[in-house]
């Protein structure tokens, strides 16, 4: 098993936070590049509870009316303990139905990489929906925008930095 260090140094999601003055932990650790699950990697590796550490998964949801029939992209954080509900986020943003987001959607959209798609600093803003057990732990881990990197912050910070709708998603 080959494993990587992650180097220091900023990414879109720490220059977001630092620009907003929201106060956050980053977390480096080695990572495994051939790992098929880096948000329990991160977990393990970082010595947390897999509740508070959380994936950023990126869903195509039904054209909103008027749209001209253009799915849309939202973005569902969730616990790396579980998994995503798909017709809960579809609820969330007054869908009809969800699918995941094909991973070079996904890429393109947010600017990071599978794997190290962070919830803060994309590209572009999408709706955003994240899990309701989130506000219960005092600071929650999400990417740092590359793997080997994640960032601890408060829920409500993450809340307000990214404009989520707090929902049951997760299973």
């Amino acid at each position: 098993m080959s494993r990587r260090k992650q180097s220091a140094g900023a990414t879109p999601a720490t220059v977001a936070l630092t620009r907003a003055g929201v106060p956050f932990t980053a977390h480096g650790y080695e990572y495994d590049p051939a790992a098929g699950s880096y948000g329990r990697e991160a977990a393990e590796a970082l010595g947390l509870d897999p509740r508070r550490v959380l994936k950023t998964l990126l869903v195509s949801v039904d054209p909103a009316p008027g749209s001209g029939g253009t799915p849309r992209l939202v973005v569902a954080i969730v616990p790396v303990a579980g998994q995503l509900d798909l017709k809960a986020v579809a609820a969330a943003v007054g869908a009809k139905k969800a699918a995941m987001a094909d991973p070079a959607d996904a890429e393109r959209a947010t600017g990071y990489v599978v794997g190290g798609i962070s919830p803060l600093g994309q590209k572009r803003r999408h709706p955003t929906v994240l899990d309701d057990s989130a506000m219960a732990h005092p600071t929650v881990f999400v990417s740092g925008g590359r793997r080997g990197l994640d960032l601890e912050l408060s829920p409500a910070d993450l809340v307000a930095l990214t404009a989520a709708t707090v929902s049951a998603i997760g299973r």
